[in-house]
């Protein structure tokens, strides 16, 4: 597949902003099986906010999450993260980039079963042989609500621990922006709802920037903003959402 750059020339993001997007369009497949995913979309994150992103099975949402987090590469268009564009960077560069300044979680846990609590969070940092900062560490672990939990492994843990687990490992890096996939889809409604006050309170007393992808309205509603993505293009937003604002404009995203 070529890659098409016409966003190249796209202007840095606003100081304030940790990820841009500009004209990003994604096919998979030639020809008559082309498939497109995102279909041209542009949006910018603040640092420092909570920005859910909802729609339709087969709207884009994880598609645009890999692209705004540097997993995969568009076929159009401009990904900035913290200023970098994204295009510019080699395999080695871009992977050096993610593992420094962004975090990942998903509602698969993806922890190491043969490992402890504390070396799966400490993982990111043995990986790009990065220096630990202990005092950080212990920090994020105490805010998780893990202290007596570290030489455990994630078989002894309960879901909503294991959840903990991915969100310390995530934050280890001081990273400047953490994505989150359906991140309380496996969890029930009370363990849900605590991951979700988690991650409000990484952006309120953390300052970091969190993007998420999910289906649930109540989920959306513990975000800044709401995202709608139909048909691989975007189809509004919502500010200071509540659940059942949320619900109303999903259910109307196909008139």
């Amino acid at each position: 597949m070529r890659l098409r750059t016409r966003g190249r020339e796209a202007a840095a993001p606003p100081a304030g902003q940790a990820v841009r997007l500009d004209g990003v369009r994604k096919e998979y497949g030639r020809g008559d099986g082309t498939v497109v995913a995102l279909a041209g979309v542009t949006a910018g994150f603040d640092r420092g906010s909570f920005t859910a992103v909802m729609g339709p099975s087969g709207s884009g949402k994880s598609t645009f999450l890999h692209m705004a987090a540097g997993l995969d590469r568009p076929t159009e268009g401009m990904v900035r993260l913290g200023g970098v564009a994204l295009a510019e960077l080699d395999e080695a560069r871009l992977t050096e980039l993610r593992r420094e300044r962004v975090g990942f979680v998903f509602q698969a846990f993806n922890l190491l079963p043969a490992l402890s609590v504390a070396q799966n969070i400490e993982l990111p940092l043995r990986l790009s042989r990065g220096r630990l900062d202990r005092a950080w560490r212990d920090e994020i672990v105490a805010r998780v609500g893990l202290a007596d939990r570290l030489r455990h492994r994630p078989a002894e843990l309960s879901g909503g621990q294991q959840q903990r687990v991915a969100i310390a490992r995530a934050l280890v890096t001081r990273p400047e922006v953490v994505f989150a996939d359906e991140p309380t889809g496996a969890l029930d409604t009370r363990t849900g709802r605590a991951i979700l006050a988690l991650l409000r309170h990484i952006v309120d007393d953390l300052g970091q920037s969190v993007v998420m992808v999910t289906h649930d309205p109540v989920a959306a509603a513990h975000a800044d903003r709401v995202l709608f993505l139909a048909d691989g293009r975007l189809a509004g937003s919502l500010d200071a959402p509540d659940a059942d604002q949320v619900a109303e404009r999903l259910a109307h995203l196909g008139d």
